[in-house]
C-alpha cells in the first residue's frame, strides 16, 4: 500500500491500527462501515451529511457498503498534504460531480467556473477554478497526516 500512496510504511501501518479502531467502534467486524466513517472522520453520527456520504462513497471503490483497509488507505492518501495537487483536483471534482457524469452541475457558486457557458462544469473548467480558488481544496487536506507517526506512536511498529 505504502507503494501506491503517498504514506511510508510506518504510516501506513500507523494507519492500520486507527483503521483497526475505527472500525470496531460499531460492530468488530474488520471493515468500516458508513456510521464508523462519520464518527471517526467527521466526528458526529448524523445520520444525514451529504458530505460524509459523498466521501465515504468515494472511498467505497468496490460499493460494497463497507471499507476495507486497502480502500481506506489509498482514499485517504489524497488527504496528505504530500498528495499532488491534480490528486486533489480529482478527488475534489469526484465528490462534486454528484451524478457522476464527468461534469458538475452548475449551481450560483460556481457560475464563474462555467467558462464554456454549456450550464455545467468539466474537469477542465473546475481544474482552472481551484487554481484561481485554492480554498476550495482546503477540506481535502488533513494536515495531521503529514504527522500520523507522531499523532499516533504507539501505532508505529517500526518495520525494518
Amino acid at each position: 500500500i505504502a507503494s501506491e500512496t503517498v504514506f511510508t510504511v510506518s504510516e501506513v501501518e500507523a494507519l492500520y491500527e486507527l483503521f483497526k479502531r475505527i472500525s470496531s467502534a460499531v460492530s468488530d467486524d474488520g471493515m468500516i462501515n458508513k456510521d464508523e466513517f462519520q464518527l471517526a472522520l467527521f466526528n458526529t453520527s448524523k445520520k444525514e451529511s451529504l458530505f460524509a456520504d459523498r466521501v465515504f462513497n468515494l472511498f467505497d471503490t468496490k460499493h460494497n457498503g463497507m471499507l476495507e483497509f486497502g480502500e481506506f488507505a489509498r482514499a485517504l492518501s489524497v488527504f496528505h498534504p504530500a498528495a499532488s495537487l491534480e490528486e486533489k483536483i480529482d478527488f475534489s471534482f469526484q465528490l462534486y460531480d454528484l451524478t457522476q457524469q464527468g461534469f458538475i452541475e452548475r449551481q450560483e457558486t460556481f457560475d464563474e467556473a462555467d467558462t464554456k457557458q454549456d450550464g455545467k462544469i468539466d474537469k477542465e473548467e473546475w481544474r482552472s477554478m481551484v487554481l484561481q480558488h485554492p480554498s476550495l481544496l482546503k477540506n481535502v487536506t488533513l494536515q495531521y497526516l503529514k504527522d500520523i507517526t507522531t499523532a499516533f506512536p504507539s501505532f508505529v511498529f517500526h518495520s525494518q
